[in-house]
This record gives C-alpha cells, structure tokens and sequence, in this order.
C-alpha cells in the first residue's frame, strides 16, 4: 500500500501517514469489502476528524488538561490534535488494531505520545462515525452513554445520513478539503458538533 507521510489539508500543523495517490477506501482492498477484515480507514485523513482537529487546534482550552478519548480513531488526527492541545492523556480507540497502530506511528511522527487507556475521559471524541446504519445505533449509544457519566462529546461530521443532529448542537462548520477519488468532490462542508446535556436528550 503507497503510504507517506503528509500534511493534513486543514490541519497542516499535523503530518499523517496516508495513502499517497488517488484511490478509493475498498480500492486498497481489492475492490471488495470482508467482514473479517476491516477496510483501512486509517489510511486516510476523512473530513470530519480532519475538523475535529482544526477546531481543537484553535481551542486547545476544550481538552488541555483534561483526560480525552477519540473513537474510531482511524488515522488519529483528532487524537494527535488533543495531545499538541495539552490533554493530560489522549486515547485512541478503533475496532481495528491496525488503526490504532497507525495512530500510535502517526502521533510518534507528530512528536506526542497516545497513552494505550484512559479511564473515565473527560472528552470524547468522534470523527466521521455515523456513515452507516448498521454504525450509527451503537455509536449513538456509545456517545450518550459517555454524556451520561460527564463527557463532553464532540463530533466531525460531514452530513454522512446517519448522523442524530438531534442530539447535538452546532459549534463551527468548516469546508474540509477531500481526496475526489474517496469522496467523488474535492470539498465537504464538516460541522463539529458537541451532545447536548443529558437531561436534553431523552
């Protein structure tokens, strides 16, 4: 697989180990999907980590201090951005070891280190997590189920389909720079989104 390491689009202060040439996510597999073989979603930097980034770049006072988690990490650029902001421990956490693999080598190139668990994090984060039906209900849980023990939970998302903005409340938007080859444009318009109090949602 052609990987190399380059600057995120939004987020250049981050260097990422991507796939350096213009492919789609099942291209890298053969054109086909296996259940038991997760596609390799780390080899890319998707918009809404890409957002999640840029927006704590510019606020690292949302996890500096602070213990932070990062679901379905991918390639870790949410997470690398939360150990540049000064978080007292970054995790990051995918269903696939080999993303966390890549986040622990993406964060090493970034000179920052991602502790391997972080008990009861103060800051959950999530790029890019609702763009399936059979991935949103759980993710949906999972996210309230952290708000309900005191996270503040923060989203990227790209209006993917599966996203319960109802749950959520807009923060910032950005226009995410995308590989066409991936998304079939070379732009998406990204919201980070942070869950609404407990109480709200119901």
């Amino acid at each position: 697989m052609p990987i190399t390491l380059q600057p995120v689009p939004l987020a250049p202060e981050i260097s990422l180990h991507l796939v350096d040439r213009p492919v789609g996510l099942f291209d890298l597999t053969g054109g086909e999907f296996r259940s038991d073989e997760p596609p390799p979603f780390w080899a890319f930097a998707w918009a809404g980590g890409q957002a999640l980034a840029r927006y704590l770049l510019d606020r690292p006072e949302e996890v500096a201090g602070r213990r932070v988690r990062d679901v379905a990490t991918g390639s870790g650029v949410a997470a690398i951005a939360a150990a540049r902001c000064g978080a007292s421990a970054v995790e990051a956490s995918d269903i696939d070891p080999a993303a966390v693999a890549a986040a622990h080598r993406n964060a090493a190139a970034n000179r920052v280190t991602l502790a391997e668990r972080v008990a009861d994090p103060e800051v959950v984060l999530a790029g890019d997590v609702f763009y399936s039906p059979a991935v949103a209900p759980p993710m949906t849980s999972l996210l309230r189920a952290a708000s309900r023990r005191g996270a503040s939970v923060l989203v990227g998302d790209p209006g993917r389909g599966y996203f319960p903005d109802r749950l959520f409340e807009l923060v910032t938007e950005y226009v995410v720079p995308v590989p066409a080859a991936l998304e079939e444009t070379e732009s998406l318009r990204t919201g980070v989104w942070k869950m609404r109090s407990p109480r709200n949602n119901l």
